[in-house]
């Protein structure tokens, strides 16, 4: 059955232990071969540091064509209480379970077990893939391959990110952007404080004009009801500073977040959080993807939601490498198999159904002959 080679490709896509902070190379090399054993033309893109690697390929003559996304990293197990091995797929129930397996090795294991009988079934449209790293560590590695994705493939009627949607087509999610700040004090005792500036003061002004800009966002910012919460959002989520109670700390870093909608950017949310700031805090982006917002009525995806058992549109909290094919001016929903409530947990698992309806919409999509 189709399922089970499914199954197998899963299983050896979960062995490989591709967490963010390590190197994919391994996966990368087994599927390329894979992808070149089906017939399909493979182009490696290394990353900056050496270290990693993304994967385009392409299967088919011909304009158009669908192009088929996923990322090869996954999130760490550590201090997670997982009651199997993460990286040894183990079936229970219905359901596969292994780091993975959710998000989003499962979509491409249906993806990589399509791509195996395309010279058999000879697909009526070009299939294109593109496999990214370093996504779960802010879709660091996606930038770095997309200026070769039309070089390289062509350009294809649209682009599916296969990230978990219950295989629902996904319209839409907020964009983001991460930074760094230095909020630089000068030392001193504590015992004459007021003479120094304290850099975790400075840090909790920091802290407060992020708040009171979130505020300001409820209040009279963009809105799109279709998100959760609708509206853009700041957030801070490490705070340090400080060595030692008696001491003023003359340095404290704050990393802090932006997700927005595409009404609203990063740049004029950050200036006005700047905006009542007091000297001595440097701020520095670390990281950013755009968001995205597809018309869900483009012809162009006609085949993608009549290939769809249940094609209702939605809009997703989390985020993606989707807006980085929008900005190609490529079609591009996301959609996969399983559930995000699964992803990122110890014991991560996907419903097998879940795979069986992904590989039966590729089909689909694709044009394959049954």
């Amino acid at each position: 059955m189709a399922i089970d080679r499914v199954c197998e490709i899963l299983e050896r896509l979960i062995a490989f232990p591709t967490i963010s902070s390590a190197s994919n190379l391994d996966l990368v090399a087994w599927v390329e071969a894979f992808l070149e054993e089906a017939g399909f033309s493979v182009t490696r893109i290394p990353s900056a540091c050496g270290n990693k690697a993304g994967l385009l390929a392409r299967f088919g003559e011909g304009e158009g064509g669908a192009l088929l996304s996923a990322h090869t990293d996954v999130v760490p197990v550590e201090g997670q209480a997982w009651s199997r091995d993460p990286f040894k797929l183990h079936e229970e129930n219905g359901r596969l379970y292994g780091r993975g397996a959710t998000d989003m090795k499962g979509f491409i294991a249906c993806v990589l077990a399509l791509a195996e009988t395309s010279r058999e079934r000879q697909p009526k449209r070009p299939v294109m893939i593109a496999l990214s790293f370093d996504e779960e560590v802010g879709c660091r590695g996606i930038p770095q391959m997309i200026d070769h994705v039309i070089p390289t493939l062509g350009r294809p009627d649209f682009a599916i990110v296969g990230e978990p949607t219950l295989m629902r087509p996904a319209i839409g999610h907020k964009g983001k952007a991460s930074y760094h700040a230095v909020c630089h004090g000068t030392p001193g005792h504590s015992a004459m404080a007021p003479k120094f500036q304290n850099a975790l003061h400075l840090a909790a002004d920091l802290i407060m004009a992020l708040r009171a800009e979130q505020a300001r966002l409820m209040a009279e910012g963009a809105r799109d009801r279709e998100c959760d919460p609708p509206c853009s959002t700041v957030h801070a989520g490490i705070l340090r500073g400080g060595k030692a109670l008696n001491i003023v700390p003359d340095r404290a870093d704050v990393d802090f977040e932006i997700r927005h909608l595409a009404a609203e950017t990063p740049g004029d949310i950050l200036g006005s959080v700047r905006a009542g700031l007091p000297d001595g805090i440097e701020i520095t982006e670390t990281g950013a993807y755009p968001g995205l917002d597809t018309d869900p009525q483009d012809p162009a995806l006609r085949p993608v939601m009549e290939a769809l058992d249940e094609a209702v549109p939605l809009k997703l909290a989390f985020g993606t490498e989707a807006g980085f094919f929008s900005h190609l001016g490529l079609p591009t929903v996301v959609c996969g198999p399983g559930t995000m409530d699964d992803g990122h947990q110890p014991d991560e698992s996907i419903a097998i159904d879940q795979l069986v309806a992904c590989l039966a919409f590729l089909k689909r999509i694709s044009g394959a002959q049954p």
